[in-house]
């Protein structure tokens, strides 16, 4: 079961999204970082010019997130700041308001997987430092908790971890 938790919005830098799902801490951690194009809706969440087949993020600090095309180009997406495998990850988010990359903007995503128990995890996803967005914070955060939403993609992760349980079970 997918079970989506709101969050409180009182931050207006940030967006907190939390989400239990039922797979293991350690398969949470490796659908979400070895197989995000599992999850990420790479036909529509993406900066690049080509058609994009995958989603990377390298395990390391110092690490690129990326999309790569079909033409194996690569568009970054940020840079992983902290791995702490399975528990924590934090990767900056360089994608502007007019969705290019910019490696000076340095917002944050952090996702933390907390077990519950030996078959769930709870991932807490906060996406902070909305204020480096300038006079399209309200904009950006807009559409970062409820319009292209880190809610939903939560939610596909969920699912695919959850059936990535089933298939390890």
């Amino acid at each position: 079961m997918v079970e989506q938790m709101a969050t409180d919005g009182s931050d207006p830098n940030s967006v907190r999204k939390m989400m239990r799902v039922e797979a293991p801490q350690a398969t949470a951690w490796r659908v979400f970082t070895a197989n995000m194009s599992s999850w990420w809706p790479l036909e529509h969440y993406k900066i690049g010019k080509a058609k994009a087949v995958a989603a990377v993020v390298e395990p390391r600090v110092g690490g690129r997130w990326y999309e790569r095309g079909d033409d194996d180009s690569t568009c970054d997406w940020g840079t992983v700041l902290a791995w702490e495998p399975p528990s924590r990850l934090v990767l900056s988010w360089d994608i502007t308001a007019d969705w290019q990359y910019d490696p000076k903007l340095k917002t944050e995503i952090e996702i933390r997987f907390i077990p519950e128990g030996t078959d769930a995890t709870r991932v807490e996803l906060e996406h902070r430092r909305l204020d480096r967005y300038g006079a399209r914070r309200d904009e950006m955060r807009r559409i970062f908790d409820t319009e292209g939403d880190w809610g939903r993609l939560l939610g596909t992760f969920a699912q695919v971890a959850a059936a990535a349980k089933a298939l390890h079970s």
